[in-house]
Parts: structure tokens; C-alpha cells; sequence
């Protein structure tokens, strides 16, 4: 088992908050690998059991920066869930890297439905899921129960686009609770949730202990999207310029490190330690590896872009990602007075931060903030989504919350 390095004195001390996922590794390989003493400080990490913890611990300045859920600073900044202090988002951690994944005995149901869409991958076990639901809703049986990590999540956001792409409302046919990543394996174990969309290595953990079935990763469903950011407080950027863009060549390079094939064995075994993740390497190397096995008798698949940590310009952070997630915060009934959506997404998601911290590292940095998807198809299916036409593309939805007056909001995005 790898053994915790003992603390180390140094002038210059970042306090991070993570949570125990695959994707906290950039803060811990910085530590572990000595990436941030390369840039002259250390990060002290500390792990936190439940997003909401991270948002407060920033929040009141316990934590200097934070493995954060890309959209957490948006909300943040908007006031929403308790913040008070804005929060901006300099750069991204990570891509993909979660999966939705049914109890064994909801996938059975799903595969007597239609078992070639259940056995499917990506979108289409979304149709299977769809017909039990119907015959559920109409013989008054007991709905679905879905378990998500936060609100203001992308986990929240991928399982209700994913869920009404095939006609399944998420607020009136089936249950959303909020469940720490954690815990949610053993909630499936225990009967308390049906299915769940979590982070790996939550989903594998579900798998190995007989309990779950993959049904679809993110990869799957929107290829290379926004996952995981590093969040700071706006006021403590400002105050800190020069520590925060260490820290940023620190984590870009234990990005890096992390993308070599060579090192995911490495990475699988120090994220093992029980102050890190705490779940075994065996599980830990599946999605590392891109070897992922989905349970429920169906063949194993290999992702290598299960999770990325910088390949394809992974840790540039794209505004149009932060004006999907409010178009998602629109979409849900999150938001409701108008406001403008570019004017926040650029407040919170910083590539100005980003280009003058990582200039003349090497690193591939895009020269636009934007950039359309699904135009080569994968967005969800055949969906698409345009950055300056989000008031659009949301009046276009066959399925949303009521509550926001979009034409207000056209007022304030024309």
C-alpha cells in the first residue's frame, strides 16, 4: 500500500479540498510526484466526504482552492446552495470520466423491455429504461429512484439530458436524490436507489460487487466534456496571483503525467491509499486503463478516453462549457431571473487566467474561449448545442422545467 508522505514545511502552504475520486489525482499526483515543490510551494490536502463540505470550506476560506464539480463556481457565483464568496474556475482537471450505472435487477427489467437497446451502451439504454418506466407509471407502481452527488452537478445535468432524450421526465416519472459519491455504491446495495450517474471509481465499485451494471459513461453519451474544475475564490485569485498560477503549472504538469500510459498503474496505486480514494487499485486501474468491465453479463469495453486529464487540450477551460452548464441551470428551473448568461460565463471560467499562467509551458493552448458541439454527432445522440443560441435551443426542448421566462432572458442575451 503506498504510505502518505509526512508533512512538509515550506514557506508557501496551499490548502485543497477533494473529494475520493478518480479524478481528484491532479492534486494528488502534484503532491505525490513533487510537481508543486518543482513550482515552490506544497499543497496540503484535505478530503472531504460530500460536495456540499467543498463548497463551504472555500467558501469561508478553510481551503484555498478546491477539486470542484465544473459548474459549483457558476453557482457559487450566482448565490445558489448557501455561497456567498464567487468562485472562479481557471482551469479544468479533467474530462469524462462518470458512467450511469442500474441496479442489477432495474437492468433485468430494462433487458425483458428491450434487451439489445439495454445491452447498447451511450444513449440507447436510456429506451429501455424508458419502457419500464412507462409500464411502471402506468400500473401505479412505485417510481424509479436516481441518485446524483450534487445539484449542481454534471452528473445532475448528463442523467436528466440523457433521461429525457428518451421522452423520461425527471422531475414527474421517476425520483432525483442527492447521495455523496461515496456512499452511493452501497445506497444501490442497500435498495435505496435504482440507478445512479457518480464519478469513477464509484460505478466500478457498484460493478465488482455484483450489485451494478454500466449502462452508459460519459464518454459515451458527449465525448471529452467538462467534468471536473479547480476552483478558487474571485478575491483570493486577485490577492494571490502569482501562487495561483504556480499552482496551475503544478497541476497542469501532473496532468500531464497523468495522460502517459506508463504512469496509470503508478497513479491507481498511490490514488489506493486510504487518505486518497481508499479503493483498491484492482478497481482503480479499470478506468485508468480504459479496461472497463460493465457487469450484467455484457462484454467489456475499452475506453481509452474514459477519463482524460490533458490530453485534447483537457485543461483549458472553455466558457462555452460554462454557458452549457447555465443553460442546464435554466433548463431545470435553477435560475429563474434573467441575467447575462455570457457575461457570467466569463466572470466564472477564466481562459485569460489560464493563457498568461500556462504561456511558455508548452502546453497546446486553444486561441478562441468557444466552440459548438455535436457537430460531428455523439452530443447526446444527434443533438447539438451553439453557444449563441442557448435562448434557442432551450425553447426548441420538448422537455424542461417551467418556471423561467425565456423571453426575459432574450431581453438579456441578445
Amino acid at each position: 500500500m503506498h504510505e502518505p508522505k509526512p508533512i512538509r514545511r515550506h514557506e508557501r502552504v496551499l490548502h485543497a479540498g477533494f473529494i475520493p475520486l478518480l479524478d481528484c489525482a491532479p492534486l494528488v499526483i502534484a503532491r505525490e510526484c513533487g510537481f508543486d515543490q518543482q513550482f515552490g510551494f506544497s499543497f496540503q490536502l484535505h478530503r472531504e466526504v460530500s460536495w456540499a463540505n467543498i463548497r463551504d470550506k472555500l467558501d469561508v476560506g478553510v481551503f484555498d482552492c478546491a477539486h470542484m464539480l465544473a459548474p459549483m463556481p457558476i453557482a457559487a457565483t450566482l448565490g445558489l446552495g448557501r455561497a456567498t464568496e464567487p468562485v472562479i474556475a481557471p482551469m479544468s482537471l479533467s474530462l469524462n470520466g462518470n458512467a450511469i450505472t442500474v441496479s442489477k435487477s432495474l437492468f433485468d427489467e430494462m433487458c425483458r423491455a428491450d434487451e439489445q437497446s439495454a445491452r447498447a451502451g451511450g444513449m440507447a439504454p436510456a429506451k429501455a429504461l424508458a419502457q419500464v418506466v412507462r409500464v411502471r407509471n402506468a400500473e401505479g407502481g412505485t417510481p424509479l429512484t436516481f441518485g446524483m452527488v450534487y445539484p449542481f452537478s454534471c452528473h445532475n445535468y448528463d442523467l436528466r439530458a440523457w433521461l429525457a432524450a428518451a421522452g423520461i421526465d425527471p422531475d414527474n416519472d421517476i425520483n432525483l436524490v442527492v447521495v455523496p459519491p461515496p456512499l452511493i455504491a452501497e445506497q444501490l446495495k442497500a435498495g435505496r436507489v435504482d440507478g445512479f450517474c457518480v464519478g469513477q471509481p464509484w460505478n466500478s465499485v457498484a460493478v465488482e460487487d455484483g450489485q451494478g451494471v454500466i449502462v452508459a459513461t460519459k464518454n459515451q453519451i458527449w465525448p471529452l466534456s467538462p467534468e471536473k474544475v479547480l476552483g478558487v475564490r474571485e478575491e483570493w485569485a486577485e490577492g494571490n496571483a502569482a501562487l495561483l498560477s504556480d499552482a496551475m503549472r503544478a497541476l497542469a504538469a501532473a496532468c500531464a503525467w497523468l495522460d502517459e500510459p506508463d504512469n496509470r498503474v503508478e497513479a491507481a496505486k498511490i490514488l489506493a491509499a486510504p487518505h486518497y480514494v481508499g479503493v483498491s487499485e484492482h478497481i482503480l486501474e479499470q478506468p485508468l486503463t480504459g479496461h472497463l468491465k460493465l457487469g450484467g453479463e455484457t462484454p467489456d469495453i475499452a475506453d481509452p478516453d474514459c477519463v482524460v486529464f490533458n490530453r485534447y487540450t483537457a485543461n483549458f477551460p472553455w466558457r462555452s462549457h460554462a454557458v452549457w452548464i447555465i443553460m442546464q441551470m435554466i433548463r431545470w428551473g435553477q435560475v429563474r431571473d434573467p441575467f447575462d448568461i455570457l457575461a457570467l460565463a466569463e466572470r466564472v471560467y477564466r481562459p485569460d487566467v489560464y493563457r498568461a499562467a500556462l504561456a511558455g509551458s508548452g502546453i497546446e493552448i486553444p486561441d478562441r474561449d468557444c466552440k459548438p458541439e455535436g457537430q460531428d454527432g455523439g452530443f447526446f445522440g444527434d443533438a447539438h448545442f451553439d453557444p449563441e443560441d442557448v435562448i434557442g435551443l432551450l425553447k426548441a426542448l420538448p422537455i424542461r422545467t417551467a418556471g423561467a421566462d425565456l423571453e426575459a432572458f432574450a431581453e438579456h442575451n441578445l
